[in-house]
């Protein structure tokens, strides 16, 4: 490293959280000081702790040649616990009873993030509304999206 290198600062991952945003996060911190391939090896050791770190400790010697592997080997290690939401589950989810409009839009809305189906947008606004109270759904109905 050049004199005077600062290393860039990386919160360290314990096993918990969200594996592949931990990754974009370190890359993208590592690559705006110029650090890639092997020095990104060598400096995710340092960010790892607790559980995260044991299973580093525990890789067998020189099982790891590459950036590419470690990335492979930690992702298929911790895998996210971030929820996925199905087409079916959004399609059924409806305004509760006494939900203002702009609450049930925003937890729809909060749920169709986590869907693992692209879906237009088209499609996306006229889900929504199918799960709206009947009164709104009978006016937003004669509304072009």
């Amino acid at each position: 490293m050049p004199t005077n290198y600062q290393p860039p600062k990386v919160h360290q991952f314990d096993g918990q959280g969200n594996p592949r945003q931990y990754i974009a996060h370190f890359v993208e911190t590592c690559s705006n000081t110029g650090m890639h391939g092997d020095l990104l090896v060598k400096r995710f050791v340092r960010s790892l702790k607790g559980n995260a770190f044991d299973w580093y400790i525990d890789l067998e010697t020189a099982s790891i040649d590459s950036w590419e592997q470690l990335e492979k080997e930690f992702l298929n290690r911790f895998y996210s616990t971030r929820r996925t939401v199905s087409m079916i589950e959004l399609t059924c989810t409806k305004q509760r009873k006494d939900e203002p409009v702009v609450d049930y839009i925003n937890r729809w809305r909060a749920l169709s993030l986590d869907c693992k189906d692209r879906l237009l947008e088209i499609y996306v606004v006229e889900m929504c509304i199918q799960g709206m109270h009947w009164g709104l759904l009978y006016i937003l109905q004669g509304i072009k999206s």
